[in-house]
């Protein structure tokens, strides 16, 4: 299956890119060495803000992520217009970061990439959005990797089949 497909390139973004996209994206390199696609995909995240640039994700994700065997070394960077020729998808976890981009990208082409995570969940999901865990306790990180997880999983599917 590996050979093929033609390669992916997802960007998954939040606004620190400290819990919500780095989540993502190490759940779907997760899947992606689940399937043994790995050459397939090019999969990162990025903030729409500058705040945490450099840093690792944010260490109550990363425990919470660790208990479901993931570990998220991502160091956080803010999104670029260069992004936009980069990937084929750019995936926002809410509204606010999903104008946040539209405002980044530089052309109509590129703000076409633009999706909600939402556009991946099962219909059986109760959210619309990816809520921003910070300010929650584990429950709200827990609710987050759950709602990633089921994202991801249709995504790839969906892409895996289009090809």
């Amino acid at each position: 299956m590996t050979s093929e497909m033609t390669p992916k390139k997802i960007l998954f973004v939040c606004l620190g890119n400290i819990c919500r996209s780095p989540a993502a994206e190490g759940i779907m390199r997760a899947i992606v060495a689940e399937k043994g696609d790995e050459d397939s995909w090019v999969i990162d995240s990025a903030g729409t803000g500058r705040y945490h640039i450099g840093e690792l994700p944010d260490h109550r994700m990363r425990i919470h992520a660790r208990r479901r065997g993931l570990e998220l070394t991502h160091h956080c960077r803010q999104v670029t217009e260069e992004d936009f020729e980069l990937f084929d998808l750019i995936i926002g976890m809410d509204a606010s970061n999903i104008s946040n981009l539209r405002r980044i990208a530089p052309s109509p082409e590129a703000e076409a990439k633009i999706h909600a995570m939402a556009e991946y969940f099962s219909p059986s999901a109760r959210y619309d959005y990816v809520p921003d865990p910070y300010y929650e306790g584990a429950e709200g990180f827990e609710l987050v990797l759950d709602l990633l997880d089921d994202g991801c999983r249709n995504l790839y599917n969906q892409l895996a089949i289009s090809n």
